[in-house]
């Protein structure tokens, strides 16, 4: 078969299995979750803002709306192809024609596969514009003592089977290991990022059974590589060795991993913890303490595990087992599920019979990750931390989205959910040199990478850079207008040379390599910390529904801004540095090029998309933009040169 029919193969497979949940039976029962209270529904130029109070043991919320005054009530979709119910208030629904009415209501989500009875209902009519662009008012309080801000996307990033990096082939004549290594470069030098999260470990093409015993010479080559960098990786335990598959004709992805249950449970034991007894040996035991062990990947979907649920979790105790025969104190845990399920399923079970669970994994696309701290709690397993090792724009591989201005605004408002609640939310992926459907075929092809085959920066990962030049300490922000916190967010920072939150950068300086790289495609401006001398605020700001109908823009969703910062010193200058629709905006720039742009053209590109920073006036302690949808703005202020 040749590489096209084995691609459009593995695409049509996909297809027709990645919506089918695999056994949704339970022993147990979830709580009959009380409605939310207080719901508003206000209506906006363009929107509807619907707002309610949180209800305990509550996940997140699905938004139902109706038309008319007896319509049924329908979920809100806001077309992101997988999960539905967000995690908190409030939810800005754009999906709405302006000038009718509407009725709208609440349902509490305890699981993701089920939610309560809905509240009462509110009405609201979202406005037509009139040309004019509404106003928001955003005020951050610079004199506040602060908290320490939290970071969601330092600690992982997703990537392609890690085998990859040894890889010599080419895509769009890039020479795919070595393109690989130098997206995780940059994602840990550039974003800070200290793990990375991977598929496929125990695929046939690291070779790790060998007769009748193991091989981890390629294992370690992997590893190695990725050490050096100064990454550690999350160890996904999967897929199945075929000598150890009870069933090897059951696989997913072009390269055909095997997704069945092993012919003997005490095999798959016996290779984990042969696997973790060679990592310690090789690497130190006080350098896998700090490494995580995941069982498998989305088990809860037909494409990803052939098994039942009953053997899965089977899977989950020996692998445990295994990984804690080593030593009682390195990290494992699960379920590494889709869309959030199998979360409950798992808690249950291994309390039932005493499983350890060190973290919970899942994985959600298109909406910010739901809250399962309440699924912990009511299983009694509080202190374990949370994981999610996959999430992103959308679950469809070659979407536009993944190219687009909207995705990257998108990542902002999902790390801004999550920062505080979520140990880590690693994005899935760093670079295009991806190949679960087949390898890239051309340049801008809707990839899942933050970073192209070439190297450049697409606009999610200009989000990530302007993540990362928020200081230690954020402030608080209070909004008024229409969208105001909903449509339109901040999130507010400080840094000072003296303040003790700095030392939550602490764990990025034990790179034996520094920063070898300096400015590369898509960042200007030298040093990520840039001139953090001294006092300096940095505040971002961003336009965005989660409405994918709208990823192109809406013209009648913008808003102007009057960012006030009450006791901001006078003479301080202020800059802004924007992502929007033809500002960092790849897609845009690459329109008419060939499939494969030659060097000079993507060094050309990447001279076109930097995000540059321009002057901004400070006025009576106030800036003034205007904020398309979809965009950003990181609005930076420092004490006056000179």
């Amino acid at each position: 078969m040749q590489h096209d029919a084995k691609a459009d193969w593995a695409r049509s497979d996909w297809m027709g299995r990645i919506a089918l949940r695999s056994d949704e039976e339970r022993e147990f029962a979830f709580p009959d979750l009380d409605p939310p209270k207080e719901v508003s529904a206000v209506g906006g130029v363009g929107q509807v803002t619907i707002d309610w109070s949180p209800v305990d043991g509550a996940v997140g919320y699905l938004i139902l709306r109706g038309a008319g005054e007896h319509g049924p009530l329908e979920p809100v979709d806001h077309h992101s192809g997988d999960v539905l119910s967000i995690p908190s208030p409030p939810y800005v629904d754009t999906t709405c024609t302006p000038g009718t009415p509407y009725r709208y209501a609440v349902a509490s989500v305890p699981e993701v596969t089920t939610h309560g009875r809905p509240s009462h209902t509110v009405g609201a009519v979202p406005l037509t514009a009139d040309g004019e662009a509404p106003d928001v008012t955003v005020t951050v309080d610079v004199v506040a003592e602060g908290t320490e801000l939290q970071t969601p996307w330092v600690p992982m990033i997703g990537s392609e089977r890690l085998s990859q990096l040894l890889c010599k082939d080419r895509t769009g004549n890039h020479e795919i290991g070595v393109e690989l290594e130098e997206a995780l470069w940059r994602m840990h030098d550039e974003i800070g990022v200290r793990t990375v999260r991977a598929h496929a470990i125990f695929h046939d093409d690291t070779h790790v059974i060998d007769g009748a015993g193991y091989d981890f010479s390629v294992v370690d080559a992997i590893y190695d590589k990725l050490l050096a960098i100064g990454l550690r990786p999350v160890v996904e335990l999967g897929f199945m060795p075929r000598e150890l598959a009870s069933d090897p004709t059951k696989t997913v992805f072009e390269y055909g991993a095997i997704i069945s249950p092993p012919a003997s449970y005490q095999a798959w034991h016996d290779l984990v913890r042969a696997l973790v007894l060679h990592l310690v040996d090789r690497y130190g035991l006080e350098e896998v303490l700090t490494w995580d062990f995941e069982v498998w990947n989305e088990a809860n979907l037909e494409v990803f595990w052939s098994g039942t649920k009953a053997e899965w979790l089977q899977l989950y105790d020996v692998s445990a087992a295994a990984v804690k025969s080593v030593d009682v104190r390195l990290a494992v845990g699960g379920p590494s599920s889709a869309a959030a399920g199998w979360v409950d399923d798992l808690l249950a079970h291994a309390k039932r019979h005493g499983t350890p669970v060190d973290f919970v994994s899942t994985h959600t696309y298109g909406s910010p990750p739901l809250d399962v701290r309440a699924s912990l709690e009511r299983h009694g397993y509080g202190d374990a931390r949370i994981l999610w090792t996959e999430w992103g724009v959308t679950p469809r591989h070659f979407n536009p989205i993944n190219d687009s201005v909207f995705a990257g605004v998108f990542l902002l408002r999902g790390m801004r959910s999550a920062a505080g609640r979520i140990d880590a939310l690693s994005y899935w992926v760093a670079s295009d040199h991806f190949e679960e459907l087949g390898r890239p075929p051309r340049f801008l092809h809707g990839g899942f990478g933050l970073q192209t085959v070439g190297g450049l920066a697409k606009p999610r990962y200009h989000a990530m850079t302007l993540l990362s030049r928020l200081g230690p300490v954020e402030l608080p922000v209070s909004y008024d207008g229409d969208g105001a916190g909903s449509l339109i967010e901040a999130w507010a920072s400080r840094e000072s040379d003296s303040n003790s939150y700095r030392d939550r950068d602490r764990d990025r300086q034990d790179d034996r390599h520094g920063d070898r790289h300096g400015t590369r495609h898509g960042t200007r401006g030298g040093d990520r910390h840039g001139d953090r001398h001294g006092d300096r605020l940095a505040v971002l700001l961003w336009n965005l529904t989660l409405d994918q109908s709208k990823a192109n823009g809406a013209s009648e969703l913008t808003r102007r801004i009057r960012l006030q910062l009450p006791g901001v010193n006078p003479s301080w200058e202020a800059t802004a540095t924007t992502l929007a629709i033809g500002v960092g905006d790849l897609a845009t720039a690459a329109a008419g090029l060939p499939d494969w742009p030659t060097a000079e053209q993507l060094a050309d590109l990447a001279e076109r998309t930097w995000l540059v920073s321009t002057p901004l006036e400070l006025r009576d302690g106030a800036v003034e933009l205007t904020v398309p949808m979809p965009s950003a703005v990181l609005v930076e202020l420092t004490p006056r040169r000179g």
